[in-house]
């Protein structure tokens, strides 16, 4: 009994050596730096939902927010080194290639249905193939927001209002230009950095989408909250060449196809936090005032004539896609 026993069990662990083990998908980290409940989250979980659903054992996309696996700045050198597999930059993408300046214009887009113009007929021809030389591929154009103004001054309604404030602003240079130009003191700073930037009151206001203000909870530090709309930014889900280049053919066609298809749900996603938001902030203590859209435009040209000038085919894009509002 005692052989036969012993038998059986030799067969038992036999069969268990013999079943192939089934590797753990493929993990592909997708880093962004938006908070919980921000639309960078909702956009990026969303997509990996949609492309792990596509993807089966193939691979899986893992979300990583709120600034883990760095800053904007980091996350790209990450990308280009390879060590990193996708990002959702914004603002920070102008200064890798200054084509992207095009959008830290002021009041350039006038709503999502002409950033789709613009998307289709200046930025696939003419934005996307001018960062591939810095070892980036953009899959899909998303969106940041249309961005307003907070501080704790006082409102702003015109350019002079902003005058000797101390603004934060993400890292590109057509955005401290404009705040200059407009009387501000404007300071890039990683945007983990600004809760505590205005809390302290090292900085006494920022600028940023409805939604990015709300879930970094600006609204518990800062007063005012004033309707500038003034830039309108995308948000580029983008991955590095040579990480890309070494994906299975079938698992990039999948994330590619999928980036593009999530778009609709991105601006949906956008409007309906733009329509609630404002209310949310006024309920939180702020005072929400509207501004001269008017006064800003024209305080604006300066920013538009210098970038027309000094980035090659700068005036081109600008004319191209204003042309796309009429």
């Amino acid at each position: 009994m005692k052989h036969f026993k012993l038998f059986v069990a030799t067969l038992f662990i036999g069969s268990l050596l013999a079943v192939p083990v089934r590797a753990a998908p493929m993990e592909l980290k997708l880093g962004h730096v938006g908070g919980p409940g921000s639309l960078f989250e909702v956009s990026s979980e969303e997509f990996a939902k949609r492309a792990n659903a596509k993807l089966g054992d193939k691979a899986k996309v893992v979300v990583y927010g709120s600034s883990q696996l760095g800053s904007d700045k980091e996350m790209m050198q990450k990308l280009k080194l390879g060590t990193l597999d996708m990002a959702l930059p914004s603002t920070v993408m102008s200064s890798e290639n200054d084509l992207f300046g095009l959008f830290e214009m002021p009041y350039l887009v006038k709503d999502r249905a002409h950033m789709q113009r613009i998307e289709d007929k200046v930025f696939w021809p003419k934005l996307a193939p001018a960062v591939e030389g810095k070892g980036l591929k953009i899959l899909a154009v998303w969106e940041n927001g249309f961005r307003q103004i907070t501080n704790n001054k006082r409102p702003i309604k015109t350019p002079e209002d902003l005058k000797g404030i101390k603004l934060r602003t993400p890292k590109g240079e057509w955005r401290v230009k404009m705040f200059q130009a407009y009387g501000a003191n404007p300071s890039p700073m990683a945007l983990s950095e600004v809760f505590v930037a205005l809390q302290t009151g090292v900085m006494d206001g920022q600028e940023n989408p409805l939604v990015q203000i709300y879930s970094q909870k600006f609204q518990e530090v800062q007063k005012y909250l004033s309707m500038s709309g003034h830039v309108y930014t995308p948000a580029y889900l983008t991955t590095g060449k040579k990480r890309w280049e070494s994906l299975p053919a079938d698992v990039r066609k999948i994330l590619e196809e999928t980036a593009r298809e999530t778009q609709g749900f991105v601006y949906k996603s956008a409007e309906s936090f733009d329509n609630e938001l404002v209310d949310k902030m006024k309920a939180a203590g702020m005072k929400v005032n509207d501004v001269d859209k008017a006064a800003f435009v024209k305080a604006s040209k300066t920013v538009y004539d210098e970038f027309g000038s000094k980035v090659s085919g700068g005036k081109e894009l600008i004319d191209q896609s204003l042309a796309l509002g009429k």
